[in-house]
């Protein structure tokens, strides 16, 4: 509404101009003069009030739209699987996610209410032209099909190259974000040098395909106003001699000069900001991909909310089989280090689908219930923990936001993480840098174990959980294990076989297959790789 009210007034302009040279200036009356000029001030005042309301709420809109498109974004990626982000960088991922909806943001913050307003008062101004003089608005009519064609000619390779352009941008912006988080790697192999001039590569040639898409801009719109403004000019030159014959009056000239100003204005602003919207189309695009992104397999749509009972952690396999995508030849994963075992956490996890085969939980089909009631099954130690910004009670408390500190600190006892806690600057309300960076990985270690005991779900997955340990962290971990398992069904990955000797049982993993399950001795009798493995671990060290 502000938008057509500003417009209006803008046009309204012209018949203002026009009164004021036919009724004040050729009629030489102060009175009139001031009659005019006073509507030319009512005017004006209608037109500042119409403005701010169409800068602030347009404005707002444009806040509004971006902070919605990075929800909804937002809200997509995080219920992806994770072999999506196996297959994209996550980085440029990221780079979409900041970078193209800030140019959205400008885009429909200011631009868009540009080129909207340029276009009421094009329209505007073009019907006003033929209430004017409908002779001199044919003439400026005829020029239009030339401004159009450049228009969207150029506007077509805008396009193409910006979202070119936003691809390179995204590439500068993902390789920024990998050095500075390996940047201990970086330095410590002297790779600056190399890094420096790969970058300045990556750079340059973002900085070519901005530079063609500035180019391709520019010519649309100096096209554009050369052939509006040239078509003024001869409108200029055909009314000017109407007025000296006597067929139109000075004032009429004076309005039509004024709307063809207005229409070779906007025009031209239309014919720049063209550039700007076809930007925008391109990031726009570069979002929607990521929302249109399916998964890579879906829940049954009745399946149920919840397990019919109080789970308590009963796990039945049957026949599972499964490969990675593009690796179907291989089951699980292949080699001495990829027996499958990390593998089989991720489908329990339901983080991919299995190829055939069923996991059951207390006896129902893990595949008919919800993801978030599956999860909440599961305690999860990764090999590398994961942590994130902010204080170490907030790290620990990740899966149970609403913990206390009393509990927090229970928790990190039993995973004798306590002691270390205790003596960094603020305790439990340390701050955290990314990832965890200034803490040692024994350090890290204790604090995932913290947070999954925290979590109190009724199966602990422990994947490696003291491969990052030393010997001292190991034996407390060591001796805490029994609290870790109590009262829970606990799965642990381990190569070193002294973290799993007292199972209850132990599954022995080759090649995606399961060779043996038993006791530690039943495995060291009858299983050659298990007793293969132990003696390499438990051999006596020569004095």
């Amino acid at each position: 509404m502000a938008l057509v009210i500003t417009a209006g007034i803008t046009l309204g302009l012209g018949q203002g101009l026009r009164i004021l040279v036919d009724q004040g200036l050729a009629t030489q009356s102060p009175e009139n003069l001031a009659r005019a000029v006073g509507l030319f001030f009512i005017l004006v005042l209608g037109l500042a009030f119409g403005s701010f309301s169409r800068f602030y709420l347009v404005s707002w809109i444009g806040e509004r739209v971006v902070a919605d498109i990075r929800k909804q974004v937002f809200n997509h990626l995080i219920d992806l699987h994770p072999g999506f982000f196996e297959q994209n960088r996550a980085l440029e991922i990221q780079s979409r996610f900041t970078a193209d909806t800030t140019v959205l943001q400008s885009v429909i913050g200011s631009t868009v209410s540009i080129a909207l307003r340029n276009a009421l008062m094009l329209v505007g101004g073009l019907i006003l032209l033929f209430i004017t003089n409908a002779k001199l608005a044919g003439i400026i009519l005829l020029g239009f099909p030339l401004v159009i064609a450049p228009i969207l000619f150029f506007g077509r390779r805008v396009r193409q190259l910006s979202r070119l352009s936003q691809d390179r941008v995204a590439d500068v912006g993902s390789y920024v974000g990998e050095n500075l988080t390996q940047i201990k790697t970086v330095q410590a192999f002297n790779h600056q040098p190399y890094d420096r001039r790969f970058f300045s590569d990556v750079s340059e040639r973002a900085f070519e395909i901005a530079r063609a898409r500035i180019k391709q801009r520019a010519w649309l719109t100096t096209l554009a106003i050369s052939l509006v403004m040239g078509a003024v000019g001869i409108v200029i030159w055909i009314g000017g001699l109407d007025v000296i014959h006597g067929r139109i009056t000075p004032g009429e000239l004076a309005a039509f000069l004024f709307y063809s100003l207005l229409v070779g204005v906007a025009a031209g602003a239309i014919s720049e900001v063209i550039g700007e919207l076809q930007r925008a189309a391109g990031s726009a695009a570069r979002l929607f991909e990521l929302l249109q992104t399916k998964a890579a397999f879906e829940r049954p749509t009745e399946q149920a909310d919840e397990f019919p009972g109080v789970v308590t952690g009963e796990i039945t396999i049957n026949g599972l089989n499964f490969s990675y995508p593009g690796r179907s030849e291989h089951p699980a994963l292949v080699g001495p280090s990829g027996a499958g075992k990390s593998t089989l956490f991720d489908v329990l996890l339901h983080f991919y689908q299995p190829d055939s085969g069923t996991i059951h939980i207390d006896g129902t089909d893990s595949t008919t219930v919800s993801l978030e009631a599956l999860r909440a099954c599961f305690s999860l130690v990764p090999q590398n923990p994961a942590l994130f910004h902010g204080t170490v009670a907030d790290n620990i408390r990740y899966a149970r936001p609403n913990a206390s500190l009393r509990d927090v600190e229970k928790a990190a006892r039993i995973a004798h993480a306590h002691e270390f806690i205790e003596t960094l600057p603020d305790g439990y309300n340390t701050q955290l840098g990314d990832g965890g960076l200034g803490l040692s990985g024994g350090q890290k270690q204790r604090l995932a174990i913290a947070r999954a005991l925290l979590a109190d779900a009724p199966i602990l997955l422990l994947d490696e959980a003291t491969s990052a340990l030393d010997a001292e962290s190991e034996s407390l971990i060591q001796q805490a294990m029994p609290s870790l398992t109590s009262g829970r069904t606990t799965l642990v990955i381990a190569h070193r076989l002294a973290t799993v000797r007292n199972a209850d049982r132990i599954a022995v993993l080759d090649q995606g297959r399961l060779l043996a399950v038993g006791s530690h001795e039943e495995l060291i009798k009858h299983n050659e790789l298990y007793r293969r493995l132990a003696d390499l671990q438990f051999r006596e060290q020569p004095a």
